[in-house]
């Protein structure tokens, strides 16, 4: 059975300055990341009926799986995803023309929709997450998650597949804006890799 492991980040710690610090970066993938994925170890050997299968097997019968599998699972799905769904400033590049449009389709501009990102990751009690993603019925969806959850999970409130996704944990911000959560939600927005997001968008919405 092989262990699950922590990739790098994709850029360098201070690439996404001055949105995010330095020192967030390194602390947030080099300890808080790689606690998850330990720990995921850790529960799949006190698990051993679930050794072998993937973090995507795993993350999407949540519901059944012991707490600490589920946790740490959803933990290093849901940084992994983060870490692409940013990129320097210089290179995070613009919405495609078919999701640019689908954007304003379902919230009538780019400026309302991330008007209501923002409401629902300032609204997220305590830790969680915050994702644009495409429900069931093809369409953009903005909602957030618990702690470690997220939309692919069989027990999340509102399903689906993210295209992005942005950390309200703590851990994600503190260090930098302390308290002003809608500051790092507004200066996060500076780093969004966009090409990473429409090639999510045209995958999920090709026929």
């Amino acid at each position: 059975m092989s262990a699950f492991t922590l990739a790098p980040l994709p850029y360098a710690y201070d690439a996404l300055e001055p949105a995010i610090d330095t020192q967030t970066m390194t602390i947030h993938h080099d300890k808080h990341h790689q606690a998850y994925v330990d720990n995921l170890n850790k529960a799949i050997a006190a698990n051993p009926a679930l050794g072998g299968q993937s973090l995507d097997q795993l993350i999407v019968k949540a519901g059944t799986l012991p707490p600490a599998v589920r946790n740490n699972a959803g933990g290093h799905w849901n940084h992994t995803f983060f870490w692409d769904s940013m990129a320097p400033v210089a290179k995070s590049g613009t919405p495609s023309p078919a999701l640019n449009a689908a954007i304003i389709s379902s919230f009538g501009s780019m400026d309302n929709f991330k008007a209501e990102f923002k409401k629902a990751g300032l609204g997220r009690f305590g830790s969680g997450w915050v994702w644009l993603i495409v429900g069931a019925d093809g369409k953009l969806a903005i909602t957030s998650t618990p702690n470690q959850d997220n939309p692919l999970m069989d027990i999340a409130e509102v399903k689906g597949t993210p295209l992005l996704g942005n950390d309200m944990w703590e851990h994600a911000y503190y260090l930098k804006y302390q308290n002003k959560r809608g500051d790092y939600i507004d200066a996060w927005w500076q780093v969004v890799n966009w090409d990473a997001v429409s090639k999510r968008y045209a995958s999920v919405t090709k026929k």
